[in-house]
């Protein structure tokens, strides 16, 4: 089997890439390595991967029409996993215009990808995000989405619009995931534990949004991968009880599902933090602020419909994904 994996170098690309290599999987991997964050992460990440002699890694930008028509020419693949993307909440609001590019343009190159070559099934991320404006709890995949409070947001609902035309029109099957603030080794180095492991350790105060009263549903990286590696096999088909009067945007009469990634148990941001300062042995000095715009207070996963269909929930305790993050950063940075 041979797996494409687009944004390789990326947090959550590079542990996945890493876990098909060690089941003797060929993995082919894409990356653009721009500067949205510090490149010599990116290329850290794969270098773990380039002992493997099953990985090949292509630089290469999804909005190279060509460059990716030429790749999957090239290239049988079975399955492919679009995890490349602009990510930010806050940066859509400073560089509009790349997340329609990435998110957008580069999703549908993908998309032409798959529906001419014969791909068995398309998985690709999306976004708690998107549940924008909802206060409804837990957040379910059978909720509608339609009041992003994000640029980034409405991107990843539009990708899973695309991907859903395109099952539909080409029989593609395609499953959407929605990742709850995913952290680890390797993390990205622009969210909030990243930023606050460094900031305590240079002695300089956090920002602490919403004065603190915040809550996210914390997901540890190797629940992210476990839930990636059990639905790429899980290929969906068409529901035939699909009621087209009264909808369910979870599931469809095209072979297209969409799930929820997260680990089921909101957190509140000033206990995240307080485990934080446990780990590292340091107090932090907060710096209370109002809520950021495009931020929503408070996120929390039904995973019903991932428990039922694969099996999996995810569950490591943040003192436990805390733990390792802090261990993996003092080594990493000495």
């Amino acid at each position: 089997m041979t797996y494409l994996i687009t944004g390789a170098a990326g947090f959550i690309g590079c542990h996945l890439s890493r876990r098909l290599l060690e089941q003797g999987k060929r993995v082919i991997g894409i990356d653009n390595l721009n500067e949205y964050y510090d490149v010599n992460l990116k290329k850290a990440r794969l270098h773990q991967l380039e002992g493997y002699p099953e990985f090949t890694f292509y630089k290469l930008d999804l909005v190279d029409r060509k460059g990716i028509e030429k790749l999957f020419s090239d290239n049988k693949f079975d399955y492919v996993v679009n995890l490349a993307a602009q990510a930010g909440v806050r940066y859509s609001q400073i560089n509009p215009h790349a997340y329609i590019e990435c998110n957008i343009v580069g999703f549908l190159n993908i998309l032409e990808g798959c529906r001419h070559n014969n791909i068995k099934h398309l998985i690709f991320a999306s976004s708690s995000s998107v549940y924008g404006a909802n206060t409804k709890m837990p957040f379910s995949v059978h909720h509608n989405v339609d009041h992003p409070v994000s640029l980034y947001a409405a991107t990843k609902k539009s990708n899973e619009l695309m991907a859903h035309t395109y099952s539909s029109l080409y029989k593609l099957p395609c499953t959407g995931l929605r990742f709850f603030t995913v952290y680890g080794p390797l993390g990205r180095p622009d969210m909030a534990l990243f930023l606050f492991t460094r900031a305590i350790l240079e002695n300089r105060p956090i920002d602490v949004f919403n004065y603190g009263e915040m809550k996210r549903d914390f997901t540890y990286i190797d629940d992210i991968v476990e839930g990636l590696i059990r639905v790429i096999g899980n290929i969906p088909a068409s529901d035939n009880g699909w009621n087209r009067d009264n909808p369910d945007p979870a599931t469809s009469y095209a072979p297209y599902k969409t799930y929820n990634i997260g680990n089921n148990n909101p957190v509140e941001l000033m206990k995240f933090i307080e485990v934080l300062e446990n780990c590292l042995g340091r107090k932090a000095e907060k710096n209370l602020l109002p809520i950021q715009p495009g931020d929503v207070p408070e996120t929390y996963a039904d995973v019903n419909d991932l428990v039922n269909d694969v099996g999996f929930k995810p569950s490591t305790p943040i003192e436990k994904g805390i733990k390792k993050f802090v261990e993996w950063y003092l080594d990493y940075y000495g």
